[in-house]
């Protein structure tokens, strides 16, 4: 269904399809960004503003070269990094992160102040390696989607979010 309505909004700037667009994908770029401003109205009004951005982008974009949802969560992604330079947005904790037995110290990221911690950490990185941080651990993304949203190779994706938990172990870890 949704292609059909990107086809209609590319061929007829169709403002029912476009409706009907935003609505199927708006709860979960929502929690995505709400997840990382931890503010209802902060949320609502960068949740507003990606949707005009892909509503702007549209006439550009090709199911040829990815899935639809992940070139929206790019640009929601973007969005966020954008929005994170402009303020300090307060992240909310993550309630499901990956956790392994050898990953003890990703659970502590729970732990608010921490996390708020390393979200300023994180901000402060190359777009590239938030892009990454963001769609793996906010918008629960696979490897193979984050790839396939960078464009880049899966390996590359998963070493920049590896090097990018061990530097953050060394940085917050005070066992590590």
């Amino acid at each position: 269904m949704e292609e059909k309505w990107i086809r209609e909004i590319q061929r007829r700037g169709s403002r029912r399809a476009a409706d009907q667009l935003i609505r199927a994908n708006y709860d979960e770029i929502y929690r995505f960004v709400y997840r990382q401003t931890g503010h209802k109205e902060d949320a609502m009004d960068l949740t507003q503003s990606i949707f005009l951005a892909m509503l702007r982008a549209l006439p550009a974009y090709r199911s040829e070269r990815g899935a639809f949802r992940t070139w929206l969560f790019r640009i929601a992604a973007n969005k966020v990094i954008d929005a994170r330079r402009k303020a300090r947005l307060t992240p909310l904790p993550i309630e499901e992160l990956e956790v392994s037995s050898k990953e003890d110290f990703t659970a502590r990221i729970h732990d608010r102040a921490l996390l708020e911690q390393m979200e300023a950490y994180v901000s402060g990185l190359d777009p590239q390696v938030q892009m990454v941080f963001r769609l793996r651990l906010y918008g629960e993304q696979s490897f193979p989607e984050i790839a396939a949203a960078l464009g880049e190779p899966e390996a590359a994706v998963k070493s920049r979010y590896y090097r990018l938990l061990g530097r953050l172990r060394e940085e917050f870890d005070p066992n590590g």
